[in-house]
């Protein structure tokens, strides 16, 4: 139609009026999608472009002004307490109930063992002593009996004999060697007699307390010998030489005018040595007190 209307205007070189679009045709058919082609070469990357350089920095600008800070409200009134109500009244108090029936005695249950018996407590304190009584009266002064038979002589004798350091026992005292008494002190009686000066005699059969000290710079033992004999029983000693020898014990007899003395030993180590002016200035003694008992 169109192609008509262009030959027309073109044949009487003016145009001429335009006709009415006549009516849209019908929509064909949408065909069929044809099949994907095959998908071209990838082309050869681009070179990589450079690299910009990096912008200055801005200014950092002003901080702005702080704003004042605004007035604080004044505080509202306190609102007004309100009335306490009333208490409220009382409620009655009940009445009490009846008091309820008395119920029977149970059965008498079995008597339990026996505990153990209590821990014993403490003695308590001893009571006051109670006053003394009153003196009760003399009595009567009885009759004076016989006189008794005369008794025997006395059997009792003492001696002691002594020596003094310096002076006495001026060398040493070998094992087995008599300690020496050359002096005499107080005596009383007949039964203990000097023979030497290192040795004495009990003259009547009897039983006799000896008792010995001397002072002695070392270590030592010393003992009694009685008929040349060492008594075992009166050995005594000290480790070390600060303080004295000291001996004592009874010696029964049963030979008239046995023989006594006071000796280092037998069998010792060393030779002993009487301290002369020990623990001062003085000359030092050393005693053998020989007593009688019976």
């Amino acid at each position: 139609m169109y192609n008509n209307l262009y030959s027309y205007s073109e044949r009487n070189d003016e145009p001429g009026p335009r006709g009415y679009p006549g009516p849209i045709g019908p929509i064909g058919p949408i065909g069929k999608e044809g099949p994907v082609g095959p998908a071209g070469p990838i082309g050869p990357a681009g070179p990589i472009g450079l690299t910009g350089s990096i912008g200055l920095t801005g200014p950092i600008g002003p901080i702005g002004l702080t704003g004042l800070e605004g007035p604080i409200g004044s505080i509202g009134p306190i609102g007004l307490t309100g009335p306490i109500g009333p208490i409220g009244l009382t409620g009655l108090e009940g009445p009490i109930g009846p008091i309820g029936l008395t119920g029977p005695i149970g059965l008498t249950g079995p008597v339990g063992p026996i505990g153990l018996t209590g821990v014993e407590g403490p003695i308590g304190p001893i009571g006051l002593t109670g006053p003394i009584g009153l003196t009760g009266p003399v009595g009567p002064i009885g009759l004076t009996g016989p006189v008794g038979p005369i008794g025997p002589a006395p059997t009792f004798s003492a001696a002691d004999f002594f020596a003094l350091m310096p002076g006495d026992n001026a060398s040493t005292l070998a094992p087995g060697t008599n300690l020496s008494f050359p002096q005499n002190g107080p005596s009383y009686g007949t039964d203990i007699m000097r023979l030497t000066a290192t040795t004495f005699s009990l003259v009547s059969v009897g039983l006799y307390q000896v008792l010995f000290q001397v002072s002695i710079t070392e270590s030592a033992q010393l003992c009694l010998v009685l008929n040349a004999g060492q008594a075992a029983s009166t050995v005594v000693g000290r480790a070390t030489g600060t303080s004295q020898v000291v001996g004592i014990c009874l010696v029964q007899t049963t030979l008239p005018n046995s023989v006594l003395s006071v000796c280092n030993p037998l069998g010792e180590p060393i030779a002993l040595t009487m301290t002369p002016v020990a623990g001062g200035t003085n000359p030092v003694s050393a005693h053998l007190v020989i007593t009688r008992l019976a």
